[in-house]
């Protein structure tokens, strides 16, 4: 089959949704399909055979695109939409595989081709806006309707979570396939290693760490806040922080001197996906303090596979992966959090038997190879489809 995708993303960069265009690219390919991508102009080629990417040219130019909704967003998706209008005309594509609004894209244009569409649900876009933008509130339902709209027409509905299938099913799509993220921890070899972190940040006692980007959606003012707690009573503590961008650490690098937590939290800024396991492996809980949505993290199945114990809060975007028998539960609350930073750094035995729980569940149902199978299970029945 010939197949376009539309991912309104930069690709290829190490976050979330892009990392999860490049496995289904990469599992299409592997079906032996031709694959178009047509994506924002920002990100790294990948260089595969029978892939041809295509990007936008915004101007004037526009740079550094963060996940999550923006004006600048907002502004390269009218781009994108005008790049897939002759793409479709100049182009016989079976199937259009369309990513988050890319849907609302597909919508409008592929019946006019008679093409059918994929829709790829991986976050609640009304839950975003509605999130970041209090005042959006008295207009969810409209928003709702607006998003659900692909969702009646597409040839299949892919959501990323059970919770995200749960809330499309009363749509009535035609199929519903749930594409779940996979780890990103990867068997190393003996010689590979990531930098010592205990030697050169010179830490001298439990160690907990959070890997992932610093949207206000991730909770990170309330981990500042829970550890701050936490180290009354574990006062050799530290915690490690991975990732965001520069204006995001400085900000809560400000807060965490404010909170006299200074000497004891590390902003390490963003790290290589490759070696994520490898900083993993050097702390004693890892922590998912997330606040809103109903999605999981992508970084919460490396978490899980990791072999190092987990730490969330109990909320729908982490309970429906989670229960307490693979990781800690907290109420989204620096107190609560804090109970459960202490409980696990004074409990070795505890954090073993939690990892160990975790993993054994993770490699049973997040491999990219239960991926790639369920995506050529979704593609063999579109085939089946086609007049």
């Amino acid at each position: 089959m010939k197949i376009l995708i539309v991912a309104p993303q930069p690709f290829y960069q190490e976050r979330g949704t892009p990392i999860s265009v490049d496995f289904l690219i990469r599992a299409l390919l592997a079906r032996g399909d031709d694959v178009d991508l047509l994506t924002y102009h920002e990100g790294v080629d990948r260089t595969y055979e029978r892939l041809r990417i295509f990007r936008i040219e915004p101007f004037p130019p526009i740079h550094h695109l963060r996940p999550g909704f923006s004006a600048k967003k907002l502004y390269c998706d009218v781009f994108l939409f005008f790049r897939l209008i002759p793409l479709l005309r100049e182009n016989r594509y079976d199937v259009v595989h369309a990513v988050e609004e890319g849907s609302l894209m597909a919508l409008l244009l592929c019946p006019l081709r008679s093409i059918p569409f994929v829709c790829d649900v991986d976050s609640s876009m009304t839950t975003q806006l509605v999130d970041r933008f209090g005042l959006l509130r008295p207009f969810r339902p409209l928003l709702e309707r607006i998003e659900a709209m692909p969702y009646r027409k597409a040839a299949a509905v892919v959501p990323m979570c059970d919770a995200l299938a749960d809330s499309i099913r009363r749509y009535r799509p035609k199929q519903i396939v749930v594409l779940k993220d996979v780890s990103l921890v990867r068997e190393y070899k003996e010689w590979e290693s990531a930098e010592n972190l205990a030697k050169n940040l010179h830490l001298d006692g439990p160690v907990a760490m959070y890997i992932g980007n610093l949207g206000v959606h991730q909770g990170i003012d309330l981990l500042l806040a829970g550890f701050a707690i936490a180290v009354r009573s574990v006062e050799d503590a530290s915690l490690i922080i991975i990732g965001g961008a520069p204006s995001e650490i400085h900000r809560y690098r400000v807060a965490a001197k404010n909170l006299g937590i200074g000497k004891r939290v590390h902003f390490l800024g963003p790290r290589p996906v490759e070696q994520i396991g490898l900083y993993m492996k050097q702390a004693d809980v890892l922590v998912s303090p997330r606040k809103h949505g109903v999605n999981t993290p992508m970084k919460v199945y490396s978490y899980l596979d990791s072999g190092v114990a987990v730490l969330a809060t109990r909320r729908q975007t982490h309970t429906q992966v989670m229960t307490h028998e693979i990781a800690m539960l907290a109420e989204p609350s620096p107190d609560d959090l804090a109970r459960g930073l202490v409980e696990l750094f004074e409990d070795p035995d505890l954090r073993e038997r939690l990892a160990r729980n975790a993993r054994a569940q993770i490699q049973r149902e997040h491999s990219y190879a239960g991926f790639r199978e369920r995506v050529h299970e979704l593609y063999a029945r579109l085939e089946e489809m086609r007049p």
